[in-house]
């Protein structure tokens, strides 16, 4: 995320803000056309949008006709203690937080972060362009630990709550650590093996439990879609986490607050920059937020369904939807909240894509009114309130829990409300 811990004073997703700019509510008046976008702008995002209708549009068209080539997500559950599809199942939960299980798209999103981050060591690209893309791990160059943190806290969340996926036979939120805890832990603190190890069993210890709790006692029950009880926890369990982060005797101190300086010139907002960005915005949730990590995401999500359309989205042959969907939601936030992007450098306009808009779409069974209204109310509701909550955190807590919240807020609002109108 560009602009996050640079030595600027605008709102980061490190949970340090100012008095100023973004950070204050304010948009500034005069900023030129070729930052804030124009004709080029909307020229991307038109294509953008149309890009997304039409590969939703096309593997739904080819989804029946294609022959199983892989095992559908039902034998993913089935097999889970076996090592093998252990393995497959760990791969799958690094893509939940977009809802797609697909451990292609897993495997081939890390590797576009791995690249992202090998070209960025080499110096490659400027101002966000060229091999590196947007900056990895709000900008820290963190990724490497990011990775770690997360991976170890995902590993450790299946070893000791998997047994709630056998035992219950159905699909349980053992993902949960992989995109709350262990990253933000190593974002906020730094590198180190006290960290990220840290982060990880906070993670599994408080982030899990909660989850498996709020889904199946309260999300299963009510009937809330899962994605409130997920984001639910890792908001809950991650403001327990940064508290007790500042007494636990072997971590470091919390960095001191960079001086104020001027802010770095936004890219102009041209038709590469809306594609690049609304790519980007399917991997913020993981703390990578770069394009090349999306795009391999993505990618790699497609590839699964073509082989076998029972594979990704946890069988319910609705990724055609939920993707375009997805897309409509990131096009509809970067063009709404372009000035915030323009002023503050970076917007969470990632949100309503890994909460309310899909979880619409699986709500209501992919119809053209849940593709719609989940993408458009997504983006209208969720960055704003996503911002303000993360203004009034305290420096301690990463921005994250702000994030998350406004996830379970707007799913736990939105899609119910949904249900009273015709067409849903």
């Amino acid at each position: 995320m560009p602009g996050k811990t640079s030595k600027t004073s605008k709102t980061s997703k490190t949970g340090k803000t100012s008095k100023t700019g973004e950070a204050a509510g304010e948009i500034a008046p005069d900023l030129p056309d070729r930052r804030v976008g124009g004709t080029p702008l909307w020229v991307g995002a038109a294509a953008t949008a149309v890009a997304g209708v039409l590969v939703g549009v096309c593997l739904k068209a080819v989804g029946t006709r294609l022959p199983a080539l892989i095992p559908d997500y039902s034998h993913w559950s089935l097999d889970y203690p076996e090592p093998r599809w252990l393995l497959w199942w760990l791969l799958g939960d690094t893509t939940e937080a977009t809802l797609y299980k697909s451990a292609l798209g897993g495997l081939l999103m890390i590797c576009g972060a791995a690249f992202a981050h090998l070209g960025a060591r080499k110096g490659r690209g400027r101002g966000g362009r060229g091999a590196r893309g947007f900056p990895l791990a709000c900008a820290t160059g963190l990724w490497p630990w990011v990775a770690v943190s997360a991976g170890l806290g995902l590993v450790l969340s299946n070893l000791v709550w998997g047994w709630t996926l056998t035992a219950s036979g159905t699909w349980q939120p053992t993902f949960a650590p992989f995109v709350s805890v262990p990253p933000a832990v190593v974002v906020l603190y730094g590198r180190g093996w006290r960290v990220a190890v840290t982060g990880a069993v906070l993670g599994v210890a408080l982030v899990t439990p909660l989850a498996l709790l709020l889904v199946n006692e309260v999300c299963v029950p009510w009937g809330l879609s899962p994605v409130v009880g997920s984001v639910s926890a890792m908001s809950l369990g991650g403001a327990v986490a940064f508290a007790l982060c500042r007494v636990l005797p072997w971590m470091p101190d919390l960095p001191a607050a960079p001086a104020a300086a001027p802010a770095p010139e936004a890219p102009a907002q041209g038709a590469g920059w809306v594609v690049r960005r609304v790519l980007a915005d399917f991997t913020e949730a993981h703390f990578y937020g770069n394009e090349w990590a999306g795009a391999g995401l993505l990618l790699g999500t497609v590839a699964t369904f073509l082989l076998n359309p029972d594979a990704a989205a946890y069988g319910s042959g609705l990724l055609p939807h939920m993707m375009a969907a997805q897309i409509l939601a990131a096009v509809c936030g970067v063009v709404l909240w372009r000035r915030r992007w323009a002023s503050a450098g970076w917007y969470p306009t990632f949100v309503p894509i890994v909460s309310v808009t899909p979880a619409t779409v699986l709500t209501y069974g992919g119809s053209l009114a849940s593709i719609a209204a989940g993408a458009v109310l997504g983006a209208l509701a969720a960055p704003p309130l996503a911002a303000a909550l993360a203004r009034g955190l305290p420096s301690y807590i990463q921005s994250m829990v702000a994030y998350t919240a406004t996830m379970a807020i707007c799913t736990a609002t939105i899609v119910p409300f949904l249900g009273l109108f015709p067409g849903f």
